[in-house]
């Protein structure tokens, strides 16, 4: 079996063996030469190909940023907010991209500007994953819960997965041994850890 990417020259699709094991520096040279493709990199080194969003996702995912963005102003926390275009290396070597996410400025300001120009070496401080409809692929509730456990693994404070089929969030918290699922949900509030910063969940789940 192998993985398809389609390269931005409009040449046939690279392909490349299901068991091919790839560093995180092999990774973020195969992004930069493939850069229509969609990718992840697990902890062991294998390729993760993303779909494209669907459009009622995508409004979500876009409604979600805005909204984040908004209360991160009128919060007035130190942090840093990311799309879903970013990619991070978290500590056990994989590279993943949270649909959104925050980042303590302090975290940011450290990191060198070589670090910040490829994929930043850290986990974020907060991550937001919104589950397609489907449960099947990268973007389905079950590989979704995956991501959640390894942001969480990695140093994650705070995350967030977002179900809207069933207007349902789970939270997953540093520490904890399973994420608290709310339903229905109508907010995020992500006191304490980033006190202040709420936003409510009507907009994103109207679609």
């Amino acid at each position: 079996m192998t993985l398809a990417t389609v390269p931005a020259n409009g040449l046939a699709p690279l392909l490349l063996p299901e068991r091919l094991r790839l560093t995180a520096e092999q990774f973020e040279a195969v992004c930069h030469a493939n850069p229509d493709a969609v990718l992840e990199l697990d902890a062991s080194g294998q390729l993760i190909q993303m779909t494209p969003t669907a459009g009622e996702t995508g409004v979500r995912n876009g409604t979600l940023l805005i909204l984040l963005g908004m209360a991160l102003r009128e919060s007035g926390l130190p942090l840093k907010l990311f799309d879903s275009s970013t990619g991070f290396r978290l500590p056990d070597g994989s590279v993943l991209s949270p649909d959104a996410s925050l980042l303590r400025r302090e975290r940011w300001d450290a990191l060198t500007a070589e670090e910040r120009r490829g994929f930043a070496p850290l986990c974020p401080d907060l991550v937001v994953e919104l589950a397609s409809p489907s449960d099947e692929g990268p973007r389905g509730l079950t590989a979704l819960r995956r991501k959640m456990a390894a942001y969480q693994a990695n140093g994650a404070q705070l995350g967030w997965l977002l179900i809207p089929e069933q207007r349902a969030v789970e939270v997953w918290l540093a520490g904890a041994s399973q994420p608290e699922r709310i339903a229905p949900a109508t907010t995020l509030d992500a006191g304490p850890h980033f006190t202040g910063l709420q936003i409510d969940l009507d907009e994103v789940w109207q679609g």
